[in-house]
């Protein structure tokens, strides 16, 4: 009985530190599910292939319940435990971008939004004017013509990109 035990507590602390290692790998790409006991579905009960905290199969599953299975969005959403807005959320990502776009994105802007290509204009203008003009002074300048702040590291990689862009130009023309 004793070997038994101690057979089991280690297969339970090895079972547990997979679980765990599983959860953080799908929280670091945006796929733990917050609410895995929302999901009802047989083939998540029981199957361990199946597995409730991932919500990219959970959201696989829900559009092929309907898709494949004639299921309604309501019923197929209920029984995954999202709500309906989240079935067409769904569907839209998965038509757009298969099931790699069914993973959570990253918050925040995908790209430059203060700085358009006037305001780059602007600074290219300003720089090549005076070579040197300090960061500070153009971020000071951005603040009193454009009221924008941005932050010294992003104007510093904007100057960057645009002075490779200008060799690539000069270098063409040669």
């Amino acid at each position: 009985m004793y070997i038994i035990n101690i057979t089991f507590s280690h297969y339970r602390k090895t079972y547990s530190m997979i679980n765990d290692t599983k959860a953080d790998t799908l929280r670091r790409y945006g796929a733990l599910n917050p609410h895995p006991e929302r999901v009802t579905d047989q083939l998540f009960s029981g199957n361990s292939f199946f597995d409730p905290r991932d919500l990219v199969q959970v959201k696989y599953e829900m559009l092929r319940r309907v898709r494949e299975d004639d299921e309604t969005v309501t019923a197929s959403a209920q029984r995954f435990g999202l709500s309906r807005f989240s079935w067409y959320q769904a569907q839209q990502a998965y038509d757009r971008g298969g099931l790699p776009a069914l993973c959570k994105r990253k918050p925040g802007p995908r790209r430059r939004h203060k700085l358009t290509d006037d305001v780059i204009a602007e600074l290219v203008k300003a720089k090549s004017e005076n070579p040197h003009i300090t960061t500070s002074e153009l971020l000071t300048m951005l603040k009193e013509r454009f009221s924008l702040n941005v932050h010294r590291r992003t104007l510093e990689r904007v100057l960057k990109e645009t002075n490779i862009e200008q060799q690539k130009k000069t270098a063409q023309q040669i």
